[in-house]
C-alpha cells in the first residue's frame, strides 16, 4: 500500500485570527475553530488547512500531511526513515512521521480503527 496524496497542510501562526481571515479572503471556508487558537479551513474538495497558533518565541512551521487508508496495511519502503510509528492522536486519526533525505519530517495520517 502506498500513500494517497496530500491529506492536508498544517500551518503554524503567531495570530490565529489574522491567519483565518487571510485564508478566508482567498476563498477558504472555516470548517471548525477550537477554543485554543486553532481551526480547520478548506477550499472546495482539496486538502484541508489546519492552522494552529504558537508562542511568539517559536518560528512558525508548515508541514504537508500525506494520507493512507489503513495504517496497519501501510509499509513504507526500507529506504524511508520512520521517525515515529503510527500512534493514535487526540484529534481522531493515527499518525506516523518519516524523514526525507534532506531532513524534513513528514506526517502520514490514517483513520483510526473503526
Amino acid at each position: 500500500m502506498t500513500t494517497e496524496g496530500i491529506e492536508g497542510v498544517y500551518l503554524e501562526t503567531h495570530n490565529w485570527g489574522k491567519a483565518a481571515i487571510f485564508f478566508q479572503g482567498l476563498g477558504f471556508e472555516l470548517e471548525f475553530a477550537t477554543d485554543h487558537g486553532s481551526g480547520q479551513l478548506r477550499n472546495g474538495g482539496g486538502p484541508y488547512l489546519f492552522i494552529a497558533e504558537i508562542p511568539e518565541d517559536r518560528e512558525p512551521q508548515v508541514q504537508l500531511l500525506l494520507k493512507v487508508a489503513d495504517a496497519d496495511a501501510f509499509r513504507p519502503d526500507p529506504a524511508v526513515e520512520v521517525v515515529t510509528p503510527f500512534e493514535d492522536t487526540h484529534y481522531g486519526t493515527r499518525e506516523m512521521t518519516v524523514r526525507d533525505p534532506d531532513g524534513r519530517v513528514w506526517s502520514i495520517q490514517a483513520p483510526t480503527k473503526g
